[in-house]
C-alpha cells in the first residue's frame, strides 16, 4: 500500500494498484447504473412469469428509483458516521444480497421488497465512487478521473437493455439480477484490499430521524398512489384518497420540519438560489421525461411489434454511443462555453428525437426505430454536465456536497414519478383512441364490413375470427396512437422547460468542480 504523502493524506495509487482499483470502483458504478436500465426490456417477460400485468411489472423500476432517491440524502451522514470505504464496501455487499433476493423472488411482492432494499443501498454508490476515484488520481489528473467515471456511468444505458434482453431470452429474467453477485463480490474484495487503509475518519453524529421518517412516508405514499391509481380508478377509490392525503400531509410536515430543523437531512434553503432552483427543476423534469420513455419504448416494441426482449434491447442500446464518443469533447468545450447554451441545445435535441418518434406507425421498420435512439445520444452528452455546472455554480465549497445530493435526490425521484405519470398517460390515451376507433366497428359501416370480408378471404376465417383479428389490429393501432401522443407531449415539455435554464446566471468560476461534484 502506498505511504502517506507529506500532507498526511494517502498518496495516489500507482501502477497495477491504480489500474485495478480504478477498474473495481468503476465496476461498482457500472453495476448500479446497469441495474437501473437492465430490467426495462424484461418487464413483459417478468410480468408474464409472475402472473401480473405489465403496468404492475413497471413497479420493479419505479420502486427501485423511489428507494434510491430517499437514500441519496443520507449518504453524507452515513459517510461521516461509518467512513467512506466501509460504507462503499457494505453498500456493494448489500446490493449483492438484495440482487440475489430479487432473482429468487417467487412473486411480485417479494421482488418489489427486494428492489426497495436494492434501490436504498444503491444510494451511496455513485457519490462515493466519485470520491474514491478522485482520491486515487493525482490532483492534476482529477479531470481524467471524472471523465472515466462519466464514461463508465454512460456505458450502463448502452449495455443494460441489450444485456437484459439477451439474458431474458436465453436464460431467465432472474439472471439479470444474479449477474450482480460475482461482479459485486469482486468489486468489494478489490476495493477493501486497496482502499481500507485510506479510510476517512468517522464520528458520531445526530441524525434528523423525524426528517428521514417524513421523507420516507411522503415519497412512499406518493409513489404507491401513482402506481396503483390506474388499477383503482384513481379518485373514485378511497385508497387513492387516503394515499393522497397522507402524501400531502407528510410532504407539508417534511417542508416545515426541514426548514426549521438545525441540522436537517435535506437543506431546503438551497432552493432559495435561482441557479440551484432553475437548474434542479430543469434537470429533474428532463430526466423524468427521458427515463420514462426509456421504460415505455421497449415495452411497446415487445408487446405490439412482437420483438424479442434481446431485439428490443438492441433497438434501445445505441442511446449511449454518441454520449460516450462525445464525453471527451465535452470536457474541452465546457470551460469555453455558456452552460445555458449547451443545455438549451440538449433540450432541443431531445425534443427533435421525440418528434421523430411521434410519426411511428404499427409497421415501423427497425432503422426508423433505431435512428432517433442513436441521435438521442448527442443531446444526452450535452445534458448532465452543463446542467450540473449550473446547479452548483456560485455555491460555497462546503455547500456543494449537500447541493449535489439534494439535486440528485430530486432528479432520481422525478424519474420514478415520471415513469408512473407517462405510463398512465399512455394507457389513458390508448383507451381514448380505442373508443374512437371502435365507434367505426359497426356492421352498418360498409368500410368495416368490407374490411372483415377481406380478412375472411385472406385468412380463410369465420366472421367471429375475422372480428377477433380486427380487434387485435385495432388494439395495436390504439396503443400506437396513444404512444404517439406521449412522444408529442415529451417533445413539447422539453421545449417548455428551456426558459428554466435561462433564469439562471452560471458563473464560470467553479463550473468544472461543480460538474464533477454532481455526477449522473
Amino acid at each position: 500500500m502506498n505511504p502517506p504523502n507529506t500532507a498526511g493524506a494517502p498518496a495516489p495509487l500507482t501502477g497495477w494498484q491504480f489500474l485495478i482499483g480504478t477498474f473495481a470502483v468503476s465496476l461498482a458504478t457500472f453495476m448500479n447504473v446497469l441495474d437501473s436500465s437492465i430490467a426495462n426490456v424484461s418487464i413483459p417477460t417478468l410480468s408474464g412469469d409472475l402472473g401480473v400485468s405489465v403496468d404492475e411489472g413497471t413497479w420493479v423500476i419505479t420502486v427501485f428509483s423511489a428507494a434510491n432517491a430517499v437514500s441519496i440524502p443520507l449518504t453524507g451522514w452515513l459517510t461521516q458516521r461509518v467512513g467512506q470505504v466501509k460504507l462503499f464496501v457494505v453498500a456493494i455487499l448489500l446490493f449483492v444480497l438484495s440482487s440475489a433476493a430479487c432473482g429468487l423472488a417467487p412473486n411480485l411482492m417479494v421482488l418489489l421488497a427486494a428492489r426497495v432494499v436494492q434501490g436504498a443501498v444503491a444510494g451511496p454508490l455513485i457519490p462515493l465512487s466519485q470520491a474514491l476515484l478522485l482520491a486515487s488520481f493525482p490532483k492534476e489528473k482529477s479531470s481524467s478521473a471524472l471523465s472515466l467515471w462519466s464514461m463508465t456511468a454512460t456505458v450502463g444505458p448502452i449495455a443494460g437493455p441489450a444485456l437484459g434482453g439477451w439474458i431474458t431470452d436465453n436464460y431467465s429474467w432472474s439472471w439479470i439480477f444474479y449477474i450482480n453477485v460475482p461482479v459485486g463480490i469482486f468489486a468489494a474484495a478489490v476495493i477493501w484490499a486497496l482502499y481500507r487503509k485510506r479510510e476517512t475518519p468517522s464520528r458520531k453524529l445526530p441524525i434528523d430521524k423525524v426528517g428521514v421518517l417524513s421523507l420516507i412516508v411522503w415519497v412512499g405514499a406518493l409513489q404507491i398512489m401513482l402506481d396503483k391509481g390506474k388499477d383503482l380508478d384513481w379518485f373514485n377509490s378511497p385508497t387513492i384518497w387516503v394515499l393522497s392525503i397522507v402524501a400531502l400531509i407528510a410532504f407539508l410536515f417534511f417542508l416545515i420540519w426541514e426548514l426549521t430543523e438545525a441540522k436537517p437531512i435535506v437543506d431546503l434553503h438551497l432552493f432559495t438560489g435561482r441557479n440551484f432552483l432553475g437548474g434542479t427543476v430543469a434537470i429533474s423534469v428532463a430526466y423524468a421525461i427521458f427515463f420514462a420513455n426509456l421504460v415505455i419504448l421497449p415495452t411497446w416494441i415487445q408487446e405490439y411489434l412482437g420483438y424479442r426482449a434481446v431485439d428490443a434491447g438492441v433497438v434501445t442500446a445505441p442511446l449511449g454511443i454518441f454520449a460516450v464518443l462525445l464525453a471527451p469533447v465535452m470536457g474541452k468545450i465546457m470551460p469555453k462555453s455558456d452552460s445555458r447554451v449547451l443545455a438549451t441545445l440538449a433540450f432541443l435535441g431531445f425534443a427533435g428525437t421525440f418528434l421523430m418518434r411521434s410519426w411511428y406507425t404499427t409497421g415501423v421498420d427497425p432503422y426508423t426505430l433505431v435512428l432517433p435512439t442513436l441521435l438521442q445520444g448527442i443531446p444526452m452528452a450535452l445534458f448532465f454536465t452543463p446542467l450540473t455546472a449550473i446547479i452548483l455554480s456560485g455555491l460555497p465549497k462546503d455547500k456543494i456536497p449537500a447541493a449535489a445530493g439534494l439535486s440528485n435526490f430530486v432528479r432520481v425521484f422525478a424519474g420514478a414519478v415520471g415513469t408512473s405519470l407517462l405510463s398512465n398517460t399512455w394507457n389513458d390515451r390508448t383507451i381514448l383512441h380505442h373508443a374512437q376507433l371502435a365507434e367505426q366497428t359497426s356492421m352498418n359501416n360498409p368500410n368495416y364490413v368490407h374490411a372483415l370480408a377481406g380478412i375472411q378471404a385472406t385468412l380463410h376465417a369465420s366472421l367471429f375470427k375475422a372480428q377477433a383479428f380486427f380487434e387485435t389490429q385495432l388494439n395495436a393501432q390504439a396503443a400506437m396512437l396513444g404512444l404517439n401522443d406521449v412522444f408529442w407531449l415529451s417533445a413539447a415539455l422539453f421545449v417548455v422547460i428551456i426558459p428554466l435554464v435561462w433564469v439562471t446566471k452560471p458563473s464560470k468560476d467553479g463550473a468544472a468542480s461543480a460538474a464533477g461534484a454532481g455526477g449522473h
